[in-house]
């Protein structure tokens, strides 16, 4: 699986080149990883309730199908797509959103930072006090409106969301590298109220875009094989 890096590109064009790619495909058909940055966005999941989306003011929002709730996608952002054939590549939906989390924590790992998930919320996430602490997180605590765990002390760096069909994957993931934050004030990010997005600028992290997004494609290329 060569990585295809894309640079600046779209959401909604890459949304349908993605979906035409994946109804094209036949068992033989190569897998495919592609690397993106994308102009400001919210992209909203299947599942996406119209409550968790504040106030977008001139980002546009794209209704999509893939799983989970709203997020902003936007400059500064390393977006991941693999293309993968679940059937063929021989593990299933909840070993491979475990492989896309994992390469995240890898490429943070490389530069010093320690990546958290957090049960019942995938992603990664980073303690806000001390993000190269290596000590695990605390068990997750009832939030104070009964709804769910608590994200107190901690920061949202990267979103998943995923669409299977035919055992074919597309969507993927997004590791915030060195963005302007505010559009993620604008939404309950992933459906949670009051969950802080940061970013690797922000943890004091300085990366290029294009070294972040080798860092990760490396890492996906080589826990996304067979």
């Amino acid at each position: 699986m060569e990585p295809q890096v894309r640079g600046r590109v779209g959401y909604l064009a890459t949304y349908r080149a993605m979906q035409a790619f994946t109804a094209a495909r036949a068992a033989d058909t190569p897998d495919q990883l592609w690397l993106c940055e994308h102009p400001p966005v919210f992209t909203q999941g299947l599942a996406g309730r119209p409550e968790h989306l504040l106030l977008p003011g001139d980002i546009p929002v794209v209704a999509t199908d893939r799983g989970g709730q709203v997020t902003y996608h936007g400059p500064g952002q390393v977006v991941a797509y693999p293309l993968i054939d679940l059937r063929r590549a021989g593990y299933f939906i909840k070993e491979y959103v475990y492989r896309l989390e994992e390469a995240v924590i890898r490429t943070l790992a490389g530069l010093g930072v320690t990546g958290h998930r957090v049960a019942g919320a995938p992603g990664i996430y980073v303690r806000l006090d001390d993000p190269f602490a290596h000590a695990r997180l605390p068990p997750p605590q009832p939030s104070p409106k009964g709804e769910g765990s608590s994200f107190e002390g901690l920061g949202k760096i990267a979103a998943l969301g995923i669409k299977v069909s035919r055992h074919c994957t597309y969507h993927g993931l997004a590791l915030n590298v060195a963005m302007d934050l505010e559009p993620f004030s604008r939404i309950n990010p992933c459906g949670h109220a009051g969950l802080r997005t940061v970013d690797l600028s922000t943890i004091g992290v300085s990366l290029p875009w294009d070294e972040a997004a080798q860092r990760l494609s490396r890492h996906l290329a080589v826990l996304l094989a067979p």
